[in-house]
């Protein structure tokens, strides 16, 4: 497999009947990725719109890539070292150099394998890229190996939605708990605005407390131009798969995505609808929300998620005690499905065997082919 350059950074590119996927090397951030809904082929994820310009070495390679998802190992931004341990942003594996281990297409589908070494906390990661021919899906696999201690981590998906207010509905299977960020997300000082309420906590994505008072409906999106705001819910341990979703009804489609909530604990949703007006944001980074998967205390590091904290004294894990004994293994899916007229807002996701059924609070549904079983799978690497 050549390397291709796509938007300014060296990518592999990868591909089946549904999908086209590109895999930057640095940080091993995946995207720009196209799924086929019927005739047409439908990239949702963000990319930063400072993408192809050259931005001062100053700025985090993580934040020179940005686009689609990345994994994050430690998640967060790890200003506080853990330890003799300081992670760059989002950790090594957003920001360093991925090698490619194997590659492989066949009539099947196809698949990407790429390894990195860790130097801050020595250990190796392996990405597993799977795609599937005639599903509209990327199975994502992340295999550390190595390593002795805690450690936070998550996926850092986003997408871009229409400009225009509300385009998009965001649901989530049932959660036990959620909560704006507690501290000062942005710094008006320093030309950063949020407008949630600090701190507040919720059980309704449609009604999450406002700093100016009344609430907020974060199932609606874009809203609240000018504004960066981060919550995280807690998923219901109980649940055997847990779903996040957005649908767009003018455009006739839905995205969601699965995983083990015993693996990724909670759902952190980061609303980037131009609230930064410092480098490289200047304003311009907007209709952008992050569907994050994540174990960790929200956004802010490997040492606040490791110690105690007001999420894990109420018995939701932040952190995973790892050990070379026995690897972490954390499986994640991305699908997109075509839905009929009338399909509002997403109620239900449904696993069948080779299938999930996606239903709406408004009735409509649609099937689309899955291997959900994905999920739990076992190390996939030799």
């Amino acid at each position: 497999m050549k390397r291709v350059s796509i938007l300014a950074q060296p990518s592999w590119a990868i591909g089946s009947s549904h999908v086209y996927a590109a895999l930057t090397c640095q940080g091993g951030h995946l995207g720009p990725v196209s799924f086929r809904i019927g005739q047409h082929g439908l990239a949702p994820g963000a990319v930063a719109p400072w993408a192809t310009e050259k931005i001062s070495k100053e700025i985090p390679v993580m934040l020179r890539v940005l686009r689609g998802d990345f994994f994050c190992m430690p998640f967060g931004g790890n200003e506080t070292p853990w330890k003799k341990e300081r992670h760059p942003l989002h950790g090594e594996t957003a920001n360093e150099k991925w090698v490619r281990v194997s590659s492989e297409t066949h009539k099947e589908g196809s698949f990407l394998h790429v390894r990195m070494q860790t130097a801050v906390r020595k250990g190796h990661v392996d990405k597993l890229i799977i795609l599937k021919a005639g599903h509209s899906a990327v199975y994502c696999q992340h295999l550390v190996r190595g390593m002795l201690g805690p450690m936070n981590f998550g996926h850092h998906a986003m997408l871009k939605f229409p400009a225009y207010e509300g385009s998009g509905r965001v649901s989530m299977s049932p959660f036990i708990y959620g909560q704006v960020f507690p501290g000062m997300f942005e710094n008006p000082a320093e030309g950063g605005y949020t407008s949630l309420l600090a701190g507040a906590e919720f059980e309704k994505l449609d009604a999450v407390p406002l700093e100016r008072g009344g609430f907020a409906d974060l199932s609606r999106y874009p809203a609240r131009r000018g504004f960066e705001d981060l919550v995280q819910v807690a998923a219901d341990p109980q649940s055997q798969l847990s779903w996040t979703a957005v649908t767009f009804p003018r455009d006739r489609c839905v995205w969601f995505s699965l995983k083990d909530p015993r693996v990724l604990t909670s759902t952190i949703l980061w609303h980037s609808n131009g609230g930064r007006h410092y480098p490289p944001w200047n304003g311009r980074h907007r209709n952008v929300l992050g569907l994050e998967e994540v174990t960790s205390y929200f956004h802010t590091g490997l040492a606040e998620s490791a110690a105690k904290n007001p999420l894990n004294e109420r018995g939701i894990p932040t952190s995973a005690i790892l050990t070379p004994k026995r690897p972490l293994i954390v499986n994640f899916i991305m699908a997109m499905a075509g839905i009929p007229a009338g399909f509002d807002i997403v109620k239900t996701v449904l696993p069948e065997e080779n299938s999930v059924t996606v239903v709406s609070a408004s009735g409509k549904s649609v099937s689309v082919p899955l291997q959900t079983d994905f999920i739990y799978s076992p190390s996939l690497v030799g």
